[in-house]
């Protein structure tokens, strides 16, 4: 859209300085004709005491200073307009323009705004993150993972206050071997703590990054946890 207008104002800037100059070759040309008339038809046929030569120079004259007078004062009016205008941001309403000049931009809204839309990626999927689309949409799998650590180890400081510290990089097996036999154990004799464990020692050195299915496996095992 910028780009055509940019041409559009080239070409009218070019067409009107194309106007002047003929304009003022054929002023030129007039004028100068006009003069050699009044010469030839002069008794003395020259431009000394010759009132014809005078007042036709004077008009030419009179017309150049009104030409450009009016060209100024069309300037500055141009000029003192746009002046006026806001320079602040300011929402447009549809008593600010005219009727046809609103829904044309409603519609263009309208359509920008299904563009986008359509545009969005539904299908494709960033590794380690959530699907567009999906309420996992947004977040990081490892970040999310290992941000429940701290959170379930200050959880059991409040049931156990001789908790050892949280250690960087030690197994969740051991560092919460403590509150083991708080947690219930499935069918397959595992405790939360043992899947949570699986799921963080992932997220801390796999060289690839989690896929949702085990983010969905750590984070239920670290509510279950937190719950517990």
């Amino acid at each position: 859209m910028f780009p055509r207008i940019s041409r559009r104002s080239t070409v009218s800037q070019i067409c009107y300085a194309v106007l002047v100059l003929i304009t003022t070759f054929f002023t030129a040309i007039s004028c100068t004709l006009i003069l050699s008339q009044a010469v030839r038809t002069a008794p003395n046929r020259s431009y000394v005491k010759n009132v014809n030569a005078v007042v036709i120079g004077a008009a030419y004259v009179i017309m150049l200073v009104l030409s450009m007078a009016f060209c100024l004062k069309r300037r500055i009016a141009v000029h003192r307009r746009l002046q006026r205008i806001s320079k602040t941001f300011r929402t447009l309403g549809k008593n600010d323009v005219p009727e046809s000049v609103f829904l044309y931009m409603q519609q263009e809204y309208t359509r920008a705004c299904l563009v986008a839309y359509e545009a969005r990626p539904k299908d494709g999927f960033q590794e380690g993150w959530g699907r567009p689309g999906t309420k996992y949409a947004g977040l990081r799998f490892r970040t999310e993972l290992l941000t429940t650590v701290r959170i379930i180890d200050r959880l059991a400081h409040l049931v156990i206050p001789r908790h050892p510290p949280l250690r960087p990089h030690a197994r969740m097996m051991h560092q919460f071997r403590f509150i083991l036999p708080l947690l219930s154990k499935d069918e397959d004799g595992l405790t939360p703590l043992h899947y949570y464990d699986s799921a963080i020692q992932l997220a801390r050195h796999a060289t690839r990054e989690p896929t949702e299915q085990e983010y969905l496996i750590g984070i239920r095992a670290a509510r279950e946890i937190e719950a517990t």
